[in-house]
């Protein structure tokens, strides 16, 4: 407070501040006329308004006792700082002083709760009269503040700095102290259930070194009050339908640090179900019907929370046949003696329901419409629970609003009407995505994309990204209209171009480009739904391709001309010079979907399969079919916990077979399956499956002079190409494990996860494998001319060009060896399943959705390449 600590005044103590001394008391007189009634000392208020607050009145007999209530009256307006009466045989005058005025509030020592909010929750402001009363009021407010946080060591000490004009500045000074925690959990009372299970129970946990993201081991008087529902929900399900919560006391330390919290509780006999009966007025909902979906049966230990799920139930089974507002009341009749408990349920008589009106409450930027499309009942439907359940899940599935959205039913304008509302909180649905990764084949990869899943608020989807790294480059738009003419027909499509330039390791280490493949196209498609959870979707794509090798790197002239005409198979390998050329795919497909998850942006529950193929040939110059299947379920566990199953598989199919021989397959390099990276992390990117890897040898001279032979052993020198599959299958197993409090605020989700899959079927490829001094290892030498080289053989190694492809006489054409030799090993054509697991974190960072993976694989083959680490970072607009 530098403003305070210049001026001259000195700040009030608190004690004096909130602990004036008492009122001087009414003078010693024995009574008598008044005569006169004076004001001093007062400022802002007029005399007669101060003499207004008292029942004193000239002409009027007083006594001590009027005069002490006439104190007592003026301090009560709160107006005063201090007040008294002086009497002069009847002559009375009221010598007050008045409370100064606020000429601004000020908070010094607050870190963890701003200036603002502290400022919102109080009353005191400036240009208001300033009273000891209001203040404690105020500080009682700011300490209830800091005990919502849990902390309860917190104090204030108010002080005030006396100004001219009767003014002068509120300082609280504050100090937070440290946030309470539970420093222990005793319970007494209990010898069924040890306490660490019935702690496990709570959501108030025990302070702990390692419960750094967690806030549920802080003190609060809400959560003491839900911990012991808790306890009694988890012995009411256990069957101790007689348990009680005696005390539950939280005492807090000497040092005001922490809270040690105490239960006494009892609990009571254990009972089983008795008899279960069911009483039911309504015409259309017979007690044989319901008791079919009755899970407990007669002799069961009781479980209270089966008998809340069996009347939610009940009621959802009414809804289906349009009774909105049935009561189901279970009634328990409980026997001491043979400790059981009986239960029987009525259904009371309730008119059929139809729907009197849908309104869509919230929405800003999204029109009503795409909301209400995704409603299954329309006005003037009769009531149905299920479809409720499900247009809950369909509109919480286009990822414009908030989550835990609930479709509230209220009463209509009749008893036989229900009203719907959906009050939604719309959230952004721009997405900004930008995606980093390092691969040990392209290094460096960055992926930048622009989505908008709400276009114009009719839920339109446009989307752009751009992907870049040093081998590969592409650019894709997109856009999909989900209801054409606001028919229930989906329709989109998508321009693309790919740059890929595909690449090896060379001997020295150094990564060599081998082919450069260049897609351009486009994909149109269209979707209908069948029934409510199956949908087709049919789809097609022209685009063509453009395979080219560097001609002065992988091309040789075995005629001598100086034209660099034929792919040499000895540097780039049988399968790239099978691949040049350039393609047209042209392709029609179909896709059969079946979804029922209950929510598409993060589900929890339900399932998702989907079965594709796509025939090329109709034109183009590519004949083949694909097909490929994938499927995923999710589960809710309880307590947060999702565990999910997805698979997927495929295999393409050429319409002619293979030629005859070893080697060339006739599927082409481009349209195979490549795994890896991110299908199955823990590996790199296209690092399983078929490969070639191309080993250099090593020629090693002895100290007699011999030379010694051998492989390379240097990863870095190796050769490695990834060739791909005509087939692959991939599951992986995951579940997601919650955190506290804490850590869901900050949008923290991590998961542990098994990856398991394989790309095969590829034909064997025609290795080849050439030792040091095989001539035919041998290449021709051009010179910058173009021509080919000639050696004089009587002076080497001087050389000429050759005319007209014609050496001089005298020369022969000059050769020399592409290399030492090379060894080519194939790998990875197996089925057999690689494995990897790993830990994964979502968290929506305040900079956007991160997703790091950690991921080891634990089977692999010999020839994969294997990643550790992965994330990707994103943010929305």
């Amino acid at each position: 407070m530098p403003a305070i600590a210049q001026r001259p005044a000195r700040p009030v103590a608190a004690a004096t501040l909130l602990n004036p001394p008492p009122p001087a008391p009414a003078p010693q007189t024995d009574g008598g006329t008044i005569r006169t009634i004076g004001v001093e000392g007062s400022q802002r208020i007029e005399p007669e308004t101060v003499r207004s607050y008292v029942k004193l009145r000239a002409g009027a007999p007083y006594t001590r006792e009027t005069l002490d209530e006439a104190l007592r009256d003026l301090f009560a307006t709160e107006l005063f700082a201090d007040v008294q009466i002086r009497d002069d045989n009847g002559a009375l005058t009221i010598i007050v002083k008045e409370n100064p005025i606020i000429n601004r509030v000020v908070f010094e020592g607050n870190k963890r709760i701003k200036e603002e909010k502290l400022t919102k929750e109080l009353k005191l402001a400036p240009r208001q009269i300033f009273t000891r009363s209001k203040v404690r009021a105020e500080i009682a407010r700011i300490i209830e503040l800091y005990r919502r946080q849990g902390r309860f060591a917190a104090s204030i000490e108010p002080k005030i700095v006396n100004l001219d004009q009767n003014r002068v500045d509120l300082v609280y000074e504050i100090t937070e102290g440290p946030r309470s925690k539970v420093r222990q959990i005793n319970i007494i009372g209990n010898t069924v259930f040890k306490d660490g299970e019935l702690r496990g129970e709570m959501a108030t946990k025990r302070s702990s070194f390692y419960r750094f993201f967690a806030s549920n081991d802080t003190y609060d008087p809400d959560r003491l009050a839900y911990d012991q529902s808790k306890l009694r929900q988890f012995y009411l399900t256990k069957g101790y339908a007689d348990f009680r919560v005696v005390s539950a006391v939280a005492e807090l330390t000497p040092d005001r640090r922490d809270f040690i919290i105490t239960y006494v509780v009892e609990e009571g006999d254990r009972y089983k179900f008795g008899d279960v009966n069911v009483e039911s007025d309504l015409r259309d909902l017979k007690p044989e019907t319901v008791k079919a979906i009755i899970p407990m049966k007669k002799g069961d230990w009781y479980n209270a929370k089966q008998v809340e799920d069996t009347v939610d139930a009940i009621g959802e089974t009414a809804g289906l046949v349009g009774y909105a507002f049935t009561q189901v009341d279970p009634g328990f009749e409980r026997d001491k003696e043979t400790k059981t408990m009986a239960i029987t349920f009525r259904i009371s008589d309730a008119p059929r329901v139809y729907v009197e009106a849908v309104n869509i409450n919230g929405n800003t930027v999204t029109q009503d419409k795409v909301v209400r499309r995704e409603m299954r009942l329309a006005e003037g439907d009769a009531f149905n629970s299920i479809a409720i359940k499900r247009s809950q899940d369909r509109i919480q599935s286009l990822g414009f609003f908030q989550e835990k959205l609930e479709i509230k039913q209220t009463q209509g304008s009749a008893p036989d009407r229900v009203v719907l509302e959906a009050n939604v909180e719309e959230k952004s649905t721009g997405e900004l995505q930008l995606s980093a990764g390092y691969s040990s084949l392209e290094r460096f990869i960055i992926n930048a994309s622009i989505r908008q899943r709400n276009f114009r608020g009719k839920g339109q989807e446009l989307r752009t990204s751009v992907d870049y790294s040093t081998y590969s480059k592409s650019i894709n738009l997109g856009f999909t209209e989900p209801y054409l003419f606001d028919k229930n027909i989906a329709v989109g499509g998508d321009i693309f171009r790919r740059d890929l330039n595909s690449f090896n390791f060379t001997q020295n280490g150094d990564r060599n480009t081998t082919y450069s493949q260049l897609t351009t196209g486009f994909q149109i498609r269209a979707g209908v739904p069948l029934t409510e959870y199956l949908s087709v979707a049919f789809r097609y794509g022209l685009s063509q391709d453009k395979i080219s090798l560097d001609k002065n790197t992988y091309f040789y002239d075995p005629n001598g001309t100086g034209v660099n005409d034929t792919c040499d198979p000895l540097v780039a390998g049988r399968y790239l010079c099978d691949a040049l050329g350039d393609r047209t795919t042209s392709s029609v497909g179909y896709s059969l979907v079946w979804d029922s998850l209950n929510n598409r942006i993060r589900p929890s529950a339900g399932e998702r399969t989907v079965f594709s193929q796509d025939v090329a040939g109709l034109g183009g110059s590519v004949r083949y079919i694909r097909t490929s299947g994938e499927t995923a379920k999710y589960w809710d566990l309880g307590r947060k916990f999702i565990f999910s199953v997805r698979a997927e598989g495929g295999a393409i199919t050429p319409f002619k077979g293979n030629p005859p021989g070893r080697g060339s397959d006739t599927v082409r390099l481009s349209d195979r399956f490549f795994l890896g990276e991110p299908q199955i992390r823990g590996f790199d990117i296209r690092g399983v499956g078929p490969r070639v890897q191309r080993v250099p040898y090593v020629v090693t001279t002895n100290a007699d002079g011999s030379t010694t032979v051998a492989e390379s052993t240097d990863r870095a020198t190796i050769t490695d190409d990834a060739l791909g599959g005509r087939a692959y299958y991939v599951t992986h197993l995951e579940l997601e494990i919650p955190l506290g409090a804490g850590a869901r605020e900050l949008g923290i989700r991590p998961s542990i996860f098994l990856d398991a899959g394989s790309v095969f079927g590829l034909r064997y490829p025609d290795t080849q494998d050439y030792r040091p001094g095989d001539t035919r290892l041998l290449r021709p030498v051009f010179g910058a001319d173009g021509a080919r080289q000639c050696v004089d053989m009587a002076v080497p190694p001087a050389l000429t060009s050759a005319v007209g492809g014609v050496c001089p006489t005298g020369t022969t054409p000059y050769s020399t060896a592409l290399s030492t030799g090379f060894n080519e090993k194939y790998y990875g054509g197996s089925a057999k399943p690689r494995v990897s697991v790993g830990i994964g974190f979502n968290w929506n960072s305040p900079f956007g959705p991160l997703r790091l993976d950690i991921a080891k694989a634990l089977l692999k083959q010999k020839g994969d390449d294997t990643k550790l680490f992965t994330f990707n970072v994103g943010t929305q607009f």
